[in-house]
């Protein structure tokens, strides 16, 4: 990496600083429309929450992320989607029977913990520079534009999920 690509990145990752990924997940998590949302990406185009709220957290700051960490992946694979599976699995039974609906109630909170995990370290990959990062244009493409999952939003609900989201979006773009 030349002295210029090595400004240019530190330059955009001071974006991010003073910014936790955790808080704006929780915060963006919790506005009008977006939980159902993100669950119709999940649910029918298979696009992981976490990382869509990561490529959220960067659209905000006006950077975009190409690809997700293999690490970051591999937790998703053998932790979160399990613990979310088993969740829902469960979730006829709790309703009958007080036990199970308590071990449902821990996977729950395991599962929160988890994405936190995920969260975390997909921050720290931003802010390390193991993920390489880009600059948005201007003006700003759609939040659909950017994100890296192109092929599965086919769908009008895929569509109408992203533009929920890109409603409560506002790319930031400091000076030059």
């Amino acid at each position: 990496m030349n002295d210029d690509s090595t400004e240019l990145s530190t330059r955009l990752r001071s974006r991010l600083a003073g910014d936790s990924l955790w808080d704006f997940a929780l915060a963006l998590y919790a506005r009008d429309g977006i939980e159902p949302a993100c669950l119709t990406l999940q649910d029918e185009a298979g696009i992981d929450v976490a990382e869509l709220l990561w490529h959220c957290w960067l659209y905000q700051h006006g950077l975009r992320a190409d690809d997700t960490p293999s690490d970051v992946r591999q937790w998703q694979r053998t932790v979160t989607t399990p613990l979310r599976d088993l969740r829902r699995e469960l979730k006829p039974a709790a309703r009958e029977r007080s036990g199970v609906a308590t071990v449902r109630q821990h996977i729950k909170q395991a599962e929160l913990d988890a994405e936190r995990e995920c969260l975390l370290r997909l921050e720290a990959h931003s802010r390390s520079g193991s993920v390489p990062l880009s600059e948005l244009p201007r003006p700003c493409p759609t939040l659909e534009k950017v994100l890296p999952f192109g092929p599965q939003l086919q769908k009008k609900s895929h569509l109408l999920a992203l533009g929920t989201l890109q409603s409560q979006l506002d790319p930031l773009y400091p000076p030059r």
